[in-house]
C-alpha cells in the first residue's frame, strides 16, 4: 500500500518513519511512504503558501493555487489515490472508517497548518475529510501518523500475528478492549483470572467478550455521565 503524504513540514516524519513495524513494513515492500512538500509548488520568490484570510480575523490561511497544483501533480505520479484531508472539522476517524480506508492501494494524506486552508481547495478535490477527534492539533501531521498506524495494521503482512488486528479493540462497533494479562501470575496482591490459567480457549473467549462488553458499558454510562455534567454546567 502505498502513503502519499502532502505537508509544509515532511522533515517531521523522519523518526516516525525509520521505527518499528512501520520501517519493517517498508523494508519488506508492503508499505511504501512518499513525503512531498507542499511549498515546492508555490509560484512566489519566497514560497508562500498563506495568506490573510478575508474578512479579518487571526493567522493566516492556506491558499487553494498551490495545494490544489501539488495534490494534482502528485496523483499523476501513480495511478491515483483516495485524498483524505484531515481537519477538526471531519469526520470521526474510527475503527471502521480506518477498515474503509485500508481497501484503498493508494491513500494521500493532506495535512494543513496555521488557520486552515482555503474552502475552494475541499470543493475543488473533494477529499474525504477526516477528524481524529475533538480537538485541535498544530497541524495535520500527528493525524496522518494516526491513519497510517491505523491502517497499515491491516494490510496483511505487516503484524507477525493476523489475529492481532482482528481481534483488537474497536474491531466490535462501540466496544473497547478485554482487559490483558501476563506473567508474573501474581503482581502485589494481584492475581490473573482463573480463567486464563485453564487453557479453555472457549471460556476465555466468552470470558474476553464478557468483559470488553463490560467495559464498554462502563464507558458509555461514564461518557453520558460527563455530557450530563457539561450540560448542568452549561445551564
Amino acid at each position: 500500500m502505498r502513503f502519499d503524504i502532502l505537508t509544509l513540514f515532511p522533515e517531521i516524519f523522519d523518526s516516525f518513519l525509520g521505527e518499528s513495524l512501520l520501517k519493517k513494513g517498508i523494508d519488506s515492500g508492503k508499505i511504501e511512504v512518499l513525503r512531498w512538500n507542499i511549498r515546492d509548488w508555490s509560484t512566489s520568490k519566497h514560497h508562500k503558501v498563506d495568506d490573510r484570510p478575508y474578512g479579518g480575523g487571526p493567522g493566516m490561511v492556506i491558499k487553494p493555487d498551490v495545494v490544489v497544483d501539488c495534490v494534482e501533480a502528485v496523483q499523476r505520479q501513480a495511478p491515483p489515490g483516495k485524498l483524505v484531508l484531515l481537519t477538526p472539522a471531519g469526520q470521526r476517524l474510527t475503527q471502521q472508517s480506518v477498515e474503509q480506508l485500508a481497501t484503498y492501494d493508494r491513500l494521500l494524506l493532506l495535512c494543513g497548518r496555521y488557520e486552515g486552508f482555503d474552502d475552494r481547495i475541499r470543493l475543488e478535490l473533494e477529499p474525504w475529510e477526516i477528524s481524529v477527534g475533538d480537538f485541535i492539533c498544530n497541524g495535520g501531521e500527528v493525524p496522518a501518523m494516526m491513519i497510517i498506524e491505523t491502517v497499515m495494521r491491516l494490510i496483511p503482512g505487516v503484524l507477525g500475528d493476523e489475529m492481532s488486528a482482528r481481534e483488537d479493540s474497536f474491531s466490535e462497533p462501540g466496544w473497547v478492549e478485554y482487559p490483558q494479562y501476563t506473567r508474573p501470575p501474581e503482581f502485589r496482591g494481584r492475581t490473573v483470572p482463573g480463567v486464563l490459567l485453564r487453557g479453555n480457549h472457549q471460556e476465555i473467549a466468552a470470558w474476553r467478550r464478557d468483559q470488553a462488553r463490560r467495559r464498554s458499558t462502563d464507558r458509555q454510562q461514564q461518557s453520558r455521565n460527563e455530557s450530563a455534567g457539561e450540560s448542568s454546567a452549561e445551564t
